[in-house]
């Protein structure tokens, strides 16, 4: 049994609880509506086997048993979760995702065991006070982006993940799924980019002025029917999978795997191998019509993949469009006679020629281009989306002109970043970012208008796994951040200032029981334990306050 106060992410309003409420046992019953078939799926095999409840189909006035309910008088994910003695449980939710919100807020309020895949206190009943819950997400975007490119995760770590996100209310996960350091995806005309470019033969283990080695080859791939469970298994969690294929830069494991798309009169691309290493490689793709036509072929294999369906943000490919050097444009040729054929100035017109290009694209196909803040330099072309992360600027920039934006600045949701500034904090990368620093983020900057300001669809924190060699490393960095997080995503938190940390400290003491619960290697309060510091092993710890921009 849990409090109102335990709840995370916090509600928009509770009434009551009272002493008495609602008993779960063997005798409770569930009754569905029309449309909410998915939540009671969910609620049969996750809740029922966590408490060890058949939780058999019942009837409508069914006393005791859980109801769920469509309400369009609320907003689509808005839900209303009631809880009344001598009556039962019901959710009412504006569409099916809200209900199933609302689930995951009964999942809570029955403690921690309901976090278990079996019962560990098998006949037990369960107690839930009386009590009214209304509440609605501030956010429409409220995002996850992880990184399996530098470490690739299998794909069991991916379902897990996006089971940790529905339990915190986080509604789309951003797939980064090619870089440097790997190719993630089946492509089915294209076979060498999993052949190839899906392994390295060793990798830098911390920082990349590291001296030290993994040697030994790492990769792994996501075949197009893992694709599709992961797609699938998102979707009845009301996720939605936005995909990542980075172009024009962080493409060298791509180029290793066709030489062809790299800049052939500038090196020898023949003999580049996928990256072992972090950074930013100089290997960028040739801005040719070669290039084009290989990288539709892709994106016509992943649009299958990743259909646009009914969800909100189910259109949006993100084709990344950062950290692009220049110089081999510049040494180029053939690049040079192309931006002087389609009449550029420059070589970042040129890059946005290319992320145009696509951006027609997809648009022509009935699909939306999201990309990091770079693809603004140049010009982005109309119904372009821009993930904000070098600060605010590219996002307030991106309002201004019109574009819709997602708010995920560097120096405040990169969960790579360092927890604290001990010497025990393992592989320390960039600013510390601690829990209260998270908890106190604002997804929309000042100066904003209410016209600017409604550009901007939500916020996401962002893993990016080069220091990650792990599942545990990574629930080391996510949590507990992504709990902060997803309140700053979810709640209607008033201004960072006057946001009641303690009250959130104090919810979290029963959150750790949770994340216990579902095997979450999250750092705990007091500093890492001894098996998740990594002495030895350096990273790039950045001194002082992030920058405010």
């Amino acid at each position: 049994m849990t409090s109102e106060v335990d709840l995370i992410p916090a509600p928009r309003g509770i009434e009551g609880p009272m002493r008495c409420g609602v008993l779960f046992d063997a005798d409770t019953t569930l009754w569905a509506a029309p449309g909410t078939e998915g939540t009671e799926r969910w609620l049969r095999s996750t809740l029922g086997a966590a408490l060890g409840l058949s939780l058999r189909p019942g009837t409508e006035d069914a006393r005791d048993s859980v109801r769920l309910c469509l309400d369009d008088s609320l907003e689509p994910e808005a839900y209303r979760l009631s809880v009344i003695a001598n009556w039962g449980v019901e959710i009412r939710g504006g569409g099916p995702a809200g209900v199933f919100w609302g689930a995951q807020t009964l999942r809570q309020l029955l403690g921690p065991e309901a976090f278990r895949r079996a019962p560990v206190s098998p006949g037990i009943r369960y107690g839930i006070p009386h009590q009214i819950i209304e509440d609605a997400p501030r956010f429409r975007w409220r995002g996850l982006m992880l990184d399996v490119a530098r470490h690739f995760m299998p794909k069991e770590g991916v379902l897990r993940y996006l089971d940790l996100m529905a339990a915190h209310k986080l509604n789309v996960f951003h797939f980064h799924l090619t870089d440097d350091q790997g190719w993630r995806i089946q492509i089915e005309r294209h076979p060498r980019l999993t052949e190839v470019g899906s392994w390295r033969a060793r990798t830098k283990f911390g920082h990349r002025a590291s001296s030290l080695w993994e040697e030994k080859p790492h990769g792994g791939y996501y075949t197009q029917d893992d694709i599709r469970e992961i797609v699938a298994y998102a979707a009845a969690r009301h996720i939605t999978v936005v995909p990542e294929i980075d172009v024009p830069g962080h493409s060298q494991a791509a180029i290793a795997a066709y030489p062809e798309l790299g800049n052939t009169d500038v090196i020898d691309t023949s003999s580049l191998s996928v990256w072992d290493t972090w950074g930013i490689s100089p290997n960028v793709l040739a801005p040719t019509d070669n290039t084009l036509r290989f990288y539709e072929g892709v994106f016509e294999e992943v649009l299958a993949l990743f259909p646009a369906d009914a969800a909100e943000f189910s259109a949006f490919i993100h084709v990344g469009g950062d950290e692009c050097p220049k110089d081999q444009w510049r040494a180029s040729p053939a690049a040079q006679a192309r931006m002087k054929e389609l009449g550029l100035a420059d070589e970042d017109e040129l890059q946005s020629w290319f992320i145009r290009h696509f951006a027609k694209w997809l648009s022509a196909r009935g699909r939306r281009l999201i990309g990091w803040d770079e693809i603004l330099e140049g010009g982005l072309a109309e119904g372009a989306a821009v993930s904000s992360w070098r600060g605010y600027g590219g996002g307030i920039a991106a309002a201004r002109a019109g574009h819709d934006v997602v708010m995920c600045p560097e120096q405040h949701v990169y969960l790579d970043h360092r927890q604290a500034d001990g010497a025990d904090e393992p592989v320390p990368i960039g600013f510390v970012r601690t829990l209260e620093d998270v908890y106190r983020f604002e997804p929309v900057p000042p100066g904003l208008d209410a016209s600017e300001a409604g550009q901007v669809l939500g916020t996401q924190a962002n893993v990016w796994t080069e220091v990650m060699e792990g599942h545990a490393r990574v629930d080391y960095q996510a949590f507990p951040r992504l709990a902060a997080f997803a309140e700053v995503a979810w709640s209607a938190l008033p201004a960072p200032e006057q946001r009641d940390f303690a009250g959130f400290e104090r919810r979290m003491a029963a959150h750790y029981r949770r994340l216990d619960a579902l095997g979450v290697a999250y750092r705990p309060p007091t500093g890492p334990l001894p098996w998740q510091r990594r002495p030895g092993v350096p990273g790039r710890p950045i001194d002082g306050p992030p920058p405010k921009r």
